[in-house]
């Protein structure tokens, strides 16, 4: 069975994104203060991959990402492995995806009337191969050149291996996201670009989000536009901007609201005091159309998405009966 976007949003209206792989794998043990981050688990315990991923649509996700943000093959034959291996690497964290959401639909999913859930997979930027930090800064001072064939290669094995859609995410640069978009035209293949911005405005190299949403405008396969990786106080002030600069669905999937310091690569508690629920059930009514949650988020912030999702639909009822 394939599954769209588009199917997805005229089934359900709007669509519950999953949340951070990286902050479930440590929930279950895993050690990922290393370069290749959630890689490693991928590699070296790939069930835990599979576990995390049923974990989420067991949460009411509708939409899942695959285990491939840092997962770049410059990364990882820099710590030792063949160009092979990193191909089948990359390749692993598509069908991991797969299994995981056959097993969960014919264990549960089908049986409980729920939608079949969306492979995204999961396209980090330049910066998460630099593991520095450098997704919250952008300016990698590398050629247009270099940044297309860093991509291009991975994009190529994600498709093959069968996800249905290109996730482009947490990129800090306009002009990166512009590659991106021109290598999945050439590819013929649906995708998704999702910022990460410093401020309810700017990605963080600088550049407007609303300048960003019109230079993506004549790309026929951009399925979705939107921001993770966020502060989400900032998010609002995102969906507004995007709004009023294009017509695609938006997309957001911020942190919880901790912040993240890239020199100890540790997250610190945040001065957040609205809950996850309201701030999903807020970014709806404002218009975004797919709601998840990025790095510390798990579970339960999933869960209070879909409390805001529910929220939301029954209000548009009311809204349409009263009309």
């Amino acid at each position: 069975m394939k599954q769209t976007i588009d199917q997805i949003l005229k089934d359900n209206t709007v669509m519950v994104v999953d949340g951070s792989m990286s902050s479930a794998l440590e929930a279950l043990g895993c050690n990922l203060s290393n370069k290749l981050w959630t890689a490693t688990v991928l590699i070296e315990n790939p069930e835990l991959v599979k576990e995390v991923h049923k974990y989420y649509f067991r949460a009411g996700a509708n939409c899942g990402i695959t285990c491939s943000y840092q997962a770049s093959i410059p990364g990882l034959m820099a710590v030792g492995y063949s160009e092979k291996e990193a191909e089948d690497y990359i390749r692993l964290s598509v069908k991991l995806f797969l299994e995981a959401r056959d097993e969960w639909w014919e264990e549960e999913g089908k049986k409980a009337n729920c939608t079949y859930p969306i492979c995204l997979a999961s396209v980090g930027p330049y910066g998460a191969y630099l593991a520095d930090g450098s997704e919250y800064k952008g300016n990698y001072h590398v050629s247009d050149e270099e940044l297309y064939h860093f991509h291009k290669r991975r994009m190529e094995l994600l498709l093959e291996a069968g996800a249905e859609v290109l996730l482009c995410e947490t990129d800090p640069s306009l002009p990166e996201a512009l590659i991106e978009a021109k290598i999945c035209e050439e590819l013929n293949a649906d995708f998704i670009i999702s910022f990460s911005c410093r401020d309810g405005l700017h990605t963080y190299e600088g550049q407007s989000i609303i300048t960003c949403a019109e230079s993506l405008k004549d790309f026929p396969h951009l399925k979705m536009i939107g921001v993770n990786c966020t502060y989400p106080t900032y998010i609002e002030s995102l969906i507004t901007a995007l709004k009023s600069a294009t017509d695609l669905p938006i997309i957001v999937y911020p942190n919880s609201g901790e912040v993240y310091d890239p020199k100890t690569k540790t997250w610190s508690k945040g001065k957040e005091d609205v809950s996850f629920e309201d701030y999903a059930y807020l970014w709806f009514k404002c218009g975004a159309k797919a709601v998840g949650g990025c790095c510390t988020t798990v579970d339960k912030h999933i869960k209070q998405v879909v409390l805001a999702k529910n929220r939301y639909l029954k209000d548009l009822s009311i809204k349409k009966i009263s009309l």
